[in-house]
């Protein structure tokens, strides 16, 4: 088969081609907002739940992490209408995505939970701090410089495993490229294209998670650089444990 620029400069630019790149954008995001959701549920349950959340918690995570993404997408769109629960090709995607997502996520905020140091807990309860209180004003505030790094690298990775949900037809990146490839039978220029769009994808997202850990790298500030909203639910939080005044 003989390379043909025509057609690959062609494939830069088709419509379809974008269209694919848009729908891997928007699917990556998506699955990655319900993921980290899933995720904290998970960490959360595993760390501080009683022995049924616990356990409910820790099979999730083994199960998810234990098996191939693939095969999940492909139980989810073919093997849960036999049960009576019929989804589209693109709720079963952001489904599978998201559940595996959120099994990794999971061990990821657990871990950096638990780089916190746990004088910061004592001395927050000892104030008097509810649970919640020093989850939202104390912990989670410290752990995020440890999980923000993961947790772009999961993101960068989450582009380019949208492309295993073309295996249910889910049009994004890879299955436009299947489809033009189907077309013209020009399969190494269409799908070098493909590639040139997944690292350019990949590109934008490592500069801006770079800016992202930059800004979460620097040292918490002093008390006037709050912001006003939570400055005054960081009073109401220490007034409620009875406090001095701040």
């Amino acid at each position: 088969m003989n390379w043909s620029w025509p057609f690959f400069f062609d494939y830069i630019t088709n419509g379809l081609m974008m269209r694919g790149a848009w729908t891997t954008v928007w699917l990556s995001v998506v699955s990655m907002v319900l993921g980290l959701g899933l995720g904290i549920v998970a960490a959360l349950m595993k760390m501080y739940g009683n022995a049924l959340l616990r356990y409910i918690a820790e099979f999730y995570i083994w199960l998810f992490r234990g098996t191939p993404i693939l095969i999940q997408l492909i139980i989810i769109y073919t093997g849960l209408p036999q049960l009576g629960i019929r989804l589209t090709v693109i709720e079963s995607a952001i489904l599978g995505l998201a559940l595996n997502e959120g099994a990794y996520l999971a061990e990821i905020i657990r871990a950096g939970i638990m780089s916190v140091d746990k004088g910061q807990d004592d001395a927050a309860r000892s104030v008097g701090m509810r649970w919640t209180q020093r989850m939202r004003f104390v912990i989670l505030p410290q752990a995020t410089r440890t999980i923000i790094p993961p947790l772009g690298n999961q993101f960068n990775g989450m582009l380019k495993t949208t492309s295993l949900a073309s295996v249910i037809s889910m049009e994004e990146l890879m299955r436009s490229a299947q489809m033009l490839a189907q077309i013209n039978f020009r399969v190494l220029e269409v799908y070098s294209v493909a590639a040139l769009w997944y690292l350019l994808l990949v590109t934008i997202w490592s500069a801006i998670q770079v800016r992202i850990e930059a800004h979460y790298e620097k040292p918490f500030g002093p008390a006037a650089a709050v912001s006003p909203e939570a400055e005054k639910e960081l009073k109401k939080a220490l007034q409620q444990a009875g406090t001095a005044k701040i």
